[in-house]
């Protein structure tokens, strides 16, 4: 085993707070993760934070009529405060200082340095009207290899890389009438074709830590030559670099990851030890790290294939990442959740409503991990009343007629009990097989199995001590009630048990 994993939630655009959709795919499933593993005793650092050099925040900006700059500042504090009302506690949350954009700035030049990055000619969508050139988010069109609606950059449906040039009936994104033609400027890029068969050898050696529908894309994607990517940008938002063949350009927002993701693991090693080592000490090789990304589906390419291919690049002065745990959308109402459009649950908004325990669990319940899921409200309360909020609070009404009994017999049938739920539990929280789906899973059906049960003297401490392990299984999702009850730990092989006043739960109200 690693001497410390890392886990990282790649950062959300700093364009607007964080809605359910967010935390239902990767932040939840990083932070029970996390929780999980250190309740192991084990070393683990998540890192998450925000990105403000993508387009989107300027199109977004553009659309509610504010500055770049004021979206930014704005959405970067309701991010970390969605973040924390939520309950995900994140160690190195990322920002947009001088420390950033300085080591963004270091870490390519490193691959220029090297001779790594090489000129070339690329045709752009370019406005006739503005002068400038459309790339990710300032270009709409259809993917030209799924076909699906979107931007430039990424193909959020099929998590191909989309040249902007390449989109099909491309236009501009800040003004739809804009009449748009294509215009070739000199971008540098990285050749990602060079480094095709060691990323293919890399993820058949680890094809146990993709999801199916990650392997599959990825298989397709590497089983052909792969395209230059950018590196830069001949656009004026963004870190702009200091190599004379590309003036004035920026770094494309999706050359970032790898560069942010050190940040990030810089910033959490920094809360947990202390500041001193290099922004990419943990990510050396033979550092003994497990790099662990838990990202949407849609992120694949610049996290698993551009950015794999720039550590590649660096001639094996960094491991691989090997572990992903994708999602697919979470949606409202079996629609897209849309910021513009109204249809959208912010995270704090909620979290002000209903206790957070029975959002996480409702979550981790719905969460998207191998197809699209969907979030209702009436759902959520109709969810987990029945599975959770009802047989918890008959569970502690039992529990509390034993309160100052103690300490009470615990049976060995109770010990076996209590060690195959801690089984289920693991196996839904180790990377191998995580699933936030079974983990809300043996939730419920853990807690249906002790409310049918009768409860005899002989049996109370037993039951109690059943109780307690069951609500240690749940504690990386049930966050605030495993700190409100439970006390000094027994002990998986514990012969008595003294139960403590247990707190119920409270009911979620349907249909706000």
């Amino acid at each position: 085993m690693s001497a410390r994993t890392v886990v990282i939630s790649p950062a959300p655009t700093a364009n607007g707070d964080l809605h359910l959709g967010h935390i239902a795919g990767p932040f939840l499933a990083a932070d029970v993760h996390t929780r999980y593993a250190r309740s192991q005793g084990r070393e683990v650092l998540l890192g998450t934070g925000f990105q403000d050099t993508s387009t989107f925040v300027v199109t977004t900006a553009h659309r509610r009529g504010v500055t770049p700059a004021e979206l930014v500042a704005t959405s970067a504090a309701q991010i970390e405060a969605s973040l924390a009302a939520m309950g995900i506690g994140v160690d190195g949350y990322t920002g947009d200082d001088d420390r950033f954009t300085g080591w963004v700035v270091d870490f390519v030049g490193r691959l220029y340095s090297a001779g790594k990055l090489e000129l070339r000619t690329m045709k752009f969508p370019y406005s006739s009207r503005s002068g400038q050139f459309l790339v990710d988010g300032f270009a709409s069109g259809s993917c030209p290899e799924c076909l699906a609606e979107g931007c430039a950059g990424l193909c959020e449906s099929c998590g191909q890389l989309v040249a902007a040039g390449d989109l099909l009936d491309v236009r501009s994104t800040l003004d739809p009438s804009d009449p748009v033609v294509l215009r070739e400027a000199d971008v540098l890029v990285l050749p990602v074709e060079r480094y095709r068969p060691q990323l293919q050898a890399h993820f058949a050696a680890h094809a146990s830590g993709m999801r199916p529908h990650m392997a599959q894309a990825m298989a397709a994607m590497l089983s052909r030559p792969l395209p230059d990517f950018p590196v830069t940008y001949p656009i004026s938002w963004g870190i702009e670099v200091p190599f004379p063949e590309v003036a004035g350009q920026r770094v494309n927002p999706n050359a970032e990851p790898m560069a942010w993701s050190m940040h990030a693991t810089a910033l959490a090693a920094e809360k947990r030890s202390g500041p001193g080592a290099a922004e990419d000490a943990l990510w050396l090789a033979g550092a003994g790290s497990e790099i662990v990304y838990f990202l949407g589906f849609d992120n694949i390419y610049p996290f698993a294939i551009a950015g794999p291919a720039m550590l590649l690049a660096l001639d094996g002065r960094y491991d691989l990442p090997a572990r992903y745990l994708t999602n697919e959308f979470y949606e409202l109402d079996h629609r897209k959740f849309s910021t513009s459009r109204g249809h959208v649950v912010w995270s704090r908004e909620l979290a002000a409503e209903v206790p957070r325990d029975l959002i996480r669990f409702h979550l981790a319940a719905t969460s998207p991990e191998h197809q699209r899921t969907s979030f209702s409200r009436d759902g959520l309360a109709r969810v987990t009343s029945s599975r959770l909020v009802e047989p918890w609070n008959r569970v502690a009404d039992k529990v509390n007629r034993w309160v100052g009994l103690g300490p009470l017999p615990v049976s060995s049938r109770s010990r076996r009990a209590a060690s195959r739920m801690a089984e289920r539990f693991a196996a839904s929280y180790e990377l191998a097989g995580f699933s936030l789906n079974r983990a809300a899973e043996t939730i419920a059906e853990q807690l249906a199995r002790l409310d049918g049960r009768e409860v005899t003297v002989a049996d109370a401490g037993g039951f109690c001590f059943e109780v307690d392990r069951l609500l240690r299984g749940a504690a990386p999702i049930l966050v605030d009630l495993a700190e409100q009850a439970l006390g000094a730990d027994a002990g998986p092989d514990a012969e008595s048990f003294t139960p403590a006043v247990l707190p119920r739960l409270r009911e979620a109200e349907a249909g706000r």
